[in-house]
């Protein structure tokens, strides 16, 4: 098997990007890039792709960040927005009351007048990158000899304020490996932003957190937003052509937009403590969490509207995190990362061994900390906010909001599980002395103890803020300082592959990205081969009204069988998180579908991509306009989309 993994690791970092591995960025499509794209059936060049001098005429000029969490693309020349349902699932939720509940019944605004103003939403038009690398080592330079502070927050903030000035656009420096290069995003900024529709929870999550990262999966993952501008909808002058042609296995798709987060640049002493040591902790903890607000959820309706965006949020983030250690292990990452570690310099390796030897303990502590006074009760952010309040009055003003958030059952089973989790895995020195006198006043009965505190809140918050002030402090003892450790690795690998002549891109950082690739199939498996669509079959086969995560409108269940199309397709892009609701492209730049998904099996890509097992799960955009169309009959955005 080690062979196996080694041969694994080597075509990995071959100058042929296997399986089209790649999170490019957007003004970096070189003509080698474009070659190879084109090679793969992309009928388009790279400037009819990214072109920041021909503004409003290539396909990224209608591809948008929404509050760099998810992606979405305007669709029409009104500004017409559509995302996925799951980026759009915290506003429902806040909009949602016990009379209106749009996440359960979904919303649709049949007239210009009803769509509706959302609080604190941002969308963001990249209008050019700039590459400051130089720019940025001179400032550093003077700041450094004229003795002020020359950190990246302070770098940040006068190149952002700099270049905003002279532009009048939204600015951001964004550091590429560890600070080897330095680009300026400018970007244009719209604050009124609108809902327009969006399907009831039960078709855009059909399969809830039973079939996220499964394939196959049969979900309406969509919601459609505007962008007004002085009161006004947005007049766009580039829009996504949408293509109701179809396509077939092997056909070029092209993912554009903004993922968040990946660590491809990581060390193998990070991946093996992450999974050995932080994991097992967290998804453990996080899993019986789940099992405690889903029992709550599926017997009272109430409870679940207000739990409903943080379940969503937990279980999303703990069924991608035990899936990464299951794939850490299946794909042998650990060792994929040593290999690529044999012509670094030794004293890093030996470094970055000896840190995260020291810090394993310790970290262990923490995580169980984070997971369950920090993380792991719903009230906790109230807890916080009233520690730091000025007077009784905002303190009591403050938990009468919070409270009205929560419910007191689920919260109290909540805190009794985080109770026993933290006095049974932290060490004495680190619990806190009021901590442990309350639990030797309850002699260890947790519930008891969780009913108490609810019951005296002001106890409660004392509860939680007394480690976070306290806990941890003097039990750090670290061999050296891992955050530098960690940038000296990443330069030290990026300059590794550089010298080979390799082909690299840095990993994600929210910066708007291109990956390209091809329909495909998936055999996750030995022996087991899946198609790369799925069908309305697979809804009736699913179907089961008193399953709330499978259950379907009656109306729609007799609507279905007039629709005979793909629901969800597979592709091969390259994706992480922030692609969500990223447009899926066909070879002439045309609109086939939404990335709202991975797979369980490509779930080790935040640290490694996987040749052939990582896929990007897609909700066909004919089934987006088939629901628009025949079953909420919403002819007026249907005309807007020509």
């Amino acid at each position: 098997m080690k062979r196996f993994s080694l041969i694994a690791a080597l075509l990995l970092v071959s100058g042929t990007a296997m399986a089209d591995e790649g999170m490019w960025m957007i003004h970096a499509l070189n003509q080698a890039l474009e070659k190879k794209m084109q090679e793969r059936g992309l009928q388009l060049s790279a400037g009819e792709i990214y072109n920041a001098d021909a503004p409003g005429a290539t396909v990224s000029d209608a591809i948008v960040s929404l509050g760099f969490y998810c992606t979405a693309s305007v669709i029409s020349d009104q500004g017409l927005l559509i995302t996925n349902h799951h980026c759009a699932y915290s506003d429902l939720s806040d909009l949602s009351t016990p009379e209106k509940n749009y996440l359960e019944d979904g919303y649709w605004a049949f007239f210009r007048q009803d769509e509706i103003p959302l609080r604190g939403k941002e969308v963001f038009f990249l209008k050019r990158v700039l590459d400051v690398t130089d720019e940025v080592a001179a400032l550093k330079d003077s700041l450094q000899r004229a003795g002020a502070p020359f950190g990246s927050r302070r770098l940040s903030s006068l190149m952002e304020r700099k270049y905003a000035a002279r532009t009048g656009l939204e600015a951001s420096l964004d550091v590429m490996w560890a600070g080897e290069k330095y680009y300026l995003a400018l970007y244009q900024k719209f604050t009124d932003i609108r809902l327009v529709g969006a399907p009831p929870v039960s078709l855009a999550a059909f399969g809830g957190d039973e079939d996220n990262w499964e394939w196959p999966q049969h979900k309406a993952d969509f919601a459609l937003y505007r962008i007004y501008d002085h009161g006004e909808p947005l007049a766009s002058p580039w829009h996504l052509k949408i293509s109701e042609s179809g396509y077939r296995e092997g056909d070029y798709a092209m993912v554009i937009g903004y993922p968040g987060r990946t660590d491809r640049y990581s060390s193998s002493f990070k991946v093996d403590y992450l999974e050995r040591v932080e994991r097992p902790v967290t998804n453990r903890l996080r899993g019986r969490q789940m099992e405690i607000v889903r029992k709550w959820m599926d017997v009272d309706p109430d409870i679940r509207m207000k739990y409903s965006d943080w379940f969503f949020s937990l279980s999303n983030v703990q069924e991608m995190q035990e899936g990464e250690v299951q794939c850490f292990k299946r794909f042998h990452v650990v060792d994929e990362k040593r290999a690529l570690e044999k012509d670094l310099p030794p004293d890093i390796l030996k470094g970055l061994a000896d840190e995260y030897a020291a810090i394993e303990d310790i970290e262990r502590e923490k995580a169980y900390y984070r997971e369950t006074l920090v993380r792991g009760m719903r009230i906790t952010p109230t807890m916080l906010r009233m520690s730091n309040a000025k007077d009784a009055e905002t303190r009591e003003e403050m938990y009468r909001r919070g409270l009205a958030e929560v419910d007191p059952r689920v919260e109290k089973d909540l805190i009794a599980y985080s109770l026993e989790e933290y006095f049974g895995h932290l060490p004495g020195d680190v619990i806190g002395r009021r901590q442990d006198s309350l639990r030797r006043a309850f002699s260890g009965d947790y519930k008891a103890l969780a009913e108490h505190l609810w019951d005296h809140p002001l106890e409660l918050m004392d509860f939680i803020t007394e480690v976070k002030i306290t806990a941890f402090n003097a039990r750090e003892h670290h061999t050296g300082d891992l955050t530098e450790l960690t940038r000296a690795y990443t330069r030290a690998l990026y300059k590794d592959r550089a010298e080979k002549g390799l082909v690299q891109y840095p990993d994600a950082n929210s910066t708007m990205r291109l990956t390209y690739g091809v329909v495909s199939s998936l055999e996750p498996w030995d022996a087991v081969y899946t198609s790369w669509y799925s069908t309305p079959r697979g809804l009736y086969e699913k179907y089961d009204p008193l399953q709330h995560d499978f259950a379907l409108p009656q109306d729609f269940v007799a609507a279905l069988s007039r629709y005979d199309g793909p629901v969800n397709f597979l592709t091969d892009n390259d994706i992480t998180g922030g692609n969500s609701g990223s447009p899926v492209l066909n070879a002439r730049g045309e609109l086939i579908g939404l990335a709202f998904d991975g797979n369980k099996e490509s779930l080790a890509s935040d640290a490694s991509y996987t040749p052939d097992y990582n896929k990007c799960v897609c909700v066909d955009i004919r089934y987006v306009l088939w629901i628009l169309r025949d079953y909420v009959r919403l002819e007026r955005i249907l005309k807007e989309l020509e």
